[in-house]
């Protein structure tokens, strides 16, 4: 019998060569630095971020800069736009004032649930945060009293053991920081803050579920009073003339 042909041998696809991402620890470092960059008004809101300046300034390539300015998109800090690039985003005072209005609810609900439910252990960590404060406050250090201020809204955010509540939360506080930082660099402000914490604290250890609601509230509110009158400060403040 006739032999039969041997039978074609497929060749191998070929793989397209693998494109290395950038280390994602360095794009985090550079994320880290362009957030606090944004949140001090170094980089101002509405300005474009030109990845390759960024590049030079951060010593490293465009890659990591890209993935850096992609997390910061993540967040809502910074907004894309078509043929014209990536800018920090601008956020009206009517926006701003809506997501007040929207964190007084979720934290006064977290503080009605922590008046129920707080453990010894987060009614420790209240304590030394209030502490913490007190002592920025002594400092006049903003920049510490605001990260602590941060800390101290997320733990009692926890308390309501609602990730979704929790999650709402912090996506409107990172939409407020381009406003926030700013009014906390009264020294004024920062001690009038912190005694609003301590009397929504003692609510919370005395069990008053309704008043600490109130208490939470009102002092998101009276937040936004601050901010609004610091905005108004800037806006009638004279220009400076150069000499």
């Amino acid at each position: 019998m006739p032999s039969r042909p041997a039978a074609r041998k497929t060749p191998a696809p070929v793989r397209a060569p693998r494109v290395a991402r950038p280390a994602l620890g360095l794009a985090h470092g550079i994320f880290e630095q362009l957030q606090t960059l944004i949140y001090s008004g170094e980089i101002l809101p509405g300005e474009r971020l030109n990845e390759a300046a960024l590049a030079v300034r951060m010593g490293t390539s465009r890659g990591p800069i890209r993935e850096a300015i992609r997390m910061l998109g993540g967040i809502g800090l910074v907004l894309a736009v078509r043929n014209r690039g990536v800018f920090v985003r601008e956020i009206s005072v009517r926006e701003m004032l809506e997501i007040y209005e929207l964190r007084a609810l979720l934290f006064g609900f977290a503080a009605q649930q922590a008046a129920e439910h707080l453990s010894d252990a987060d009614r420790h960590d209240f304590v030394q945060l209030l502490d913490d404060m007190d002592a920025a406050c002594d400092a006049a250090d903003s920049p510490r009293y605001y990260a602590l201020n941060l800390r101290f809204h997320a733990l009692l955010m926890a308390q309501c053991h609602n990730h979704r509540a929790q999650q709402a939360y912090e996506d409107h506080v990172k939409e407020l920081h381009l406003y926030r930082r700013r009014y906390f660099d009264a020294p004024l402000n920062m001690r009038r803050s912190n005694g609003e914490h301590r009397r929504l604290f003692e609510a919370i250890v005395a069990g008053a579920k309704d008043r600490a609601k109130k208490l939470a509230q009102a002092h998101v509110l009276q937040g936004r009073q601050r901010l609004l009158a610091t905005l108004d400060v800037v806006a009638t403040a004279p220009e400076r003339k150069l000499a």
